[in-house]
């Protein structure tokens, strides 16, 4: 059982909370690169519990400071983009994305005043559609050599989107394999060859069987978790009788991404970014090892569930998650539609902002729950002790990098179909 001192330990991420330490040693999705595609590239952020601004300047660069002006604090987010930097339409000060005040033009010509202030600035790096920012101390750590970062603009697609939970329970609900045999269970299979760029919905490699049937008729998979450099690699193990071991492979990359399998041929890197402590964004990076990822159709289908510029889902609890009865019995497990998106909101979202823990009773099948749970307690205590690193690996190097994958391999010996699955994909890839 978990204690409410304990639960804090885990969830509070704003400035000072040792979690929140955590986090800030690894570089965290601050927005999308779209956002920026308007008349004037400015996003007002709130991260980790900071409230902040983005600005992208001329030659493609970002910038990432403080909401408030050091002089009297008005809001930034309305500043003037000029000269690399914000300026303030209060008293013109202009500040670059390193924090420097360049200008202070009320003041008198000779002053030199302008040279010791040093606003909040964090840097910030574009990989794939996501500008990441680093809100730690010191040198930023590298990016792992991860397919999501190598492979080209082409075959990854980016979005978000909002949930009013806090992020760990986010992040649950992605390393938990047996939930999907329930709550993505599909009474009815549609064809999966009409379901590009939806999860679940594809053939399994090397069967006949689409996934939907398979979660839905073999929804007691014995589940394995391994501890890895980059944190923890969760193993589903479906034993299909005659048709072989299904083996789905996801990954938890410490402290808050998932990678798990989105198709044959294409793969999700998600992070669960706390805004505050109520509330978190999902940053998806979906990466293709076949062809270009057709990224109208993804948009497409994304901007019908999903409301700009604020990524709110449509079907949200204030529609109760379109709940709907007759559904319920003869369509899909929930009643909630088809989008999983949907079925996972509702999941974390009705426990309550921040779930009360110490009232859980954890499962066999919460083994990687569990075993994530350790991880990020150890790393949280580290820091709250003041000792250097959180306590775990770095995640570079193609050895060290998560596969998520789904493959059919013997009952006896199942332990290789999957690498060998993997090696297959990536063979094929274009960009590997």
């Amino acid at each position: 059982m978990t204690s409410a001192a304990q639960n804090d330990l885990m969830t509070l991420t704003g400035p000072g909370t040792a979690a929140g330490q955590v986090l800030r040693q690894h570089w965290q999705p601050a927005a999308l690169t779209e956002e920026f595609d308007g008349e004037r590239p400015v996003v007002p952020v709130t991260l980790l519990g900071e409230e902040l601004v983005a600005f992208k300047n001329p030659d493609g660069s970002y910038g990432l400071l403080g909401k408030h002006c050091p002089h009297r604090g008005v809001d930034l987010c309305y500043g003037r983009l000029e000269d690399g930097g914000l300026r303030c339409p209060f008293h013109g000060w202009l500040l670059d994305a390193a924090g420097r005040c360049l200008e202070q033009p009320a003041e008198p010509a000779d002053s030199r005043t302008h040279e010791k202030i040093r606003h909040t600035a964090y840097p910030c790096v574009e990989k794939n559609g996501i500008v990441f920012a680093y809100l730690g101390d010191g040198t930023p750590p590298d990016f792992a050599a991860h397919d999501c970062f190598l492979a080209p603009e082409s075959h990854s697609f980016t979005f978000k989107g909002f949930m009013e939970c806090n992020w760990l329970q986010a992040l649950e609900v992605g390393i938990d394999p047996a939930h999907a045999s329930y709550l993505h269970r599909y009474l009815e299979d549609d064809d999966p060859d009409a379901g590009y760029g939806l999860q679940f919905r594809d053939w399994t490699a090397d069967s006949d069987l689409p996934m939907t049937r398979i979660l839905r008729d073999f929804p007691r998979p014995e589940i394995r978790v391994e501890q890895t450099a980059y944190g923890l690699r969760i193993i589903a193990l479906r034993n299909l009788d005659n048709r072989g071991m299904h083996v789905r492979v996801t990954n938890q990359v410490f402290p808050q991404a998932i990678v798990i399998p989105m198709s044959n041929d294409m793969t999700i890197t998600q992070w669960h970014v706390p805004v505050d402590d109520r509330h978190c964004y999902w940053y998806a990076m979906f990466t293709s090892y076949g062809d270009a990822v057709d990224k109208a159709l993804m948009r497409k289908q994304r901007l019908e569930l999903y409301t700009l510029p604020d990524y709110r889902p449509r079907i949200n609890k204030s529609n109760n998650y379109g709940f709907d009865a007759a559904e319920q019995r003869s369509r899909t497990y929930t009643g909630m539609g088809p989008d999983i998106n949907v079925h996972d909101q509702w999941a974390v979202e009705s426990p309550g902002a921040i779930h009360d823990r110490s009232r859980e009773n954890l499962a066999t099948s919460d083994v990687a729950i569990m075993a994530y749970r350790r991880l990020l307690s150890a790393a949280a205590r580290r820091t709250r002790d003041g000792k250097n690193g959180d306590g775990t690996e770095p995640s570079g190097g193609e050895k060290a990098a998560p596969i998520a994958i789904d493959a059919i391999g013997p009952v006896e010996g199942w332990e290789n179909s999957w690498l060998e699955r993997a090696r297959q994909r990536r063979a094929q890839a274009s960009w590997a």
